[in-house]
């Protein structure tokens, strides 16, 4: 089997099993030795899903992709925060997140804003529990999503 490509052929029926190998088989480059793939699909597109693959690149069928995405779209935006939540913020808040997706330490909050370090940490810990944010770095996209800052 040395240059081949070595496919796993794996299906509840061992009618489609056998012809699937008998397919891969015909090709002078693959080898059956067991795999996965929606049955439904052409012989022609198996065989070049067997070779994307072999390439180190990813394959879904298009009606799993469709799926796929159907599914995520119905799915709560992980990184949105709760309805209503940006306007929950004072403005003191606002400003605080502002100056974290800008990417200043609470030192640098709080002397931009003239502030002690710990009113600025506890402003930061108040926006993340408002916002239910688990960490800065979320922080910052849902300022970018707010509009509360720019990039550049």
């Amino acid at each position: 089997m040395s240059g081949s490509i070595g496919v796993v052929v794996a299906d509840d029926q061992a009618i489609v099993r056998a012809g699937f190998r008998m397919l891969i088989d015909s090709e002078p480059d693959l080898a059956v030795l067991g795999g996965f793939m929606l049955k439904e699909r052409p012989p022609e597109e198996l065989l070049a899903a067997i070779r994307v693959i072999a390439a180190g690149e990813a394959l879904l069928a298009p009606n799993v992709t469709r799926r796929l995405i159907e599914h995520f779209a119905r799915q709560p935006d992980p990184l949105r925060p709760p309805a209503g939540a940006m306007e929950q913020l004072t403005v003191r808040e606002r400003e605080v997140l502002a100056l974290i997706a800008t990417g200043l330490s609470d030192t640098e909050i709080a002397e931009r804003l003239i502030m002690s370090v710990p009113t600025a940490r506890t402003h930061v810990s108040r926006i993340l529990a408002k916002l239910g944010a688990r960490d800065r770095a979320r922080l910052v996209v849902l300022a970018f999503r707010a509009g509360l800052v720019r990039p550049g």
